[in-house]
């Protein structure tokens, strides 16, 4: 954490100067209501080097493609800017992850995996965003699931499922993608948890 006034301290790691960051700012006073970063693996296939790697194994994450895999981080929406369980709650996710789709696509990323708390699980999913889980729950400032997505099989589910929310997210009519950035790969299957 870096100081600043009482209750302003801001957080800081190694991973924010080679990271993608989005900030959502309210258009009627410029206040920032929300926020996300993405963290794309410097370290390759051989040594992962990603946040969510403090808190568990790597060992969770070799069902992915490491050189294309990114960190969703530090995902999260002001509670002093809106009442807690809104409709405006989905939108603002869903424009986080607006911004981090196309921070993925700018980097080439095929994959996201996260940290996430098990609510906002069940939020992305009741949104169109379907994350699978990696192993047990973590302790990680509280308990937290390690997740992971596919981003092409996300965006078809999400554009089949939902798809007004698809085009949200993805932007009208279609994101600026590169065609092997878009085919939907398989979902991920994991073993069972023991």
């Amino acid at each position: 954490m870096l100081p600043g006034s009482p209750g302003t301290a801001i957080e800081a790691d190694e991973y924010d100067a080679g990271s993608r960051h989005v900030v959502l700012r309210s258009r009627l006073d410029g206040q920032v209501v929300g926020t996300a970063r993405l963290v794309a693996n410097v370290g390759g296939a051989a040594r992962p080097d990603l946040p969510m790697l403090r808190y568990c194994s790597p060992d969770l994450l070799r069902h992915l493609p490491l050189r294309t895999t990114g960190e969703i981080s530090r995902f999260a929406l002001s509670k002093r800017r809106r009442p807690m369980g809104t409709p405006t709650d989905r939108l603002l996710r869903l424009a986080l992850m607006r911004g981090i789709l196309h921070a993925s696509l700018d980097l080439g990323l095929t994959h996201w995996c996260a940290l996430m708390e098990p609510t906002l699980l069940r939020l992305m999913r009741s949104s169109g965003i379907r994350f699978s889980p990696l192993g047990p729950l973590v302790e990680a400032y509280g308990l937290r699931q390690p997740s992971a997505a596919t981003i092409g099989h996300a965006l078809a589910d999400g554009r089949d499922r939902h798809p007004d929310l698809y085009r949200f997210v993805a932007g009208a009519p279609e994101p600026p993608l590169r065609p092997e950035a878009f085919r939907p790969h398989a979902p991920i299957f994991l073993p069972a948890p023991p």
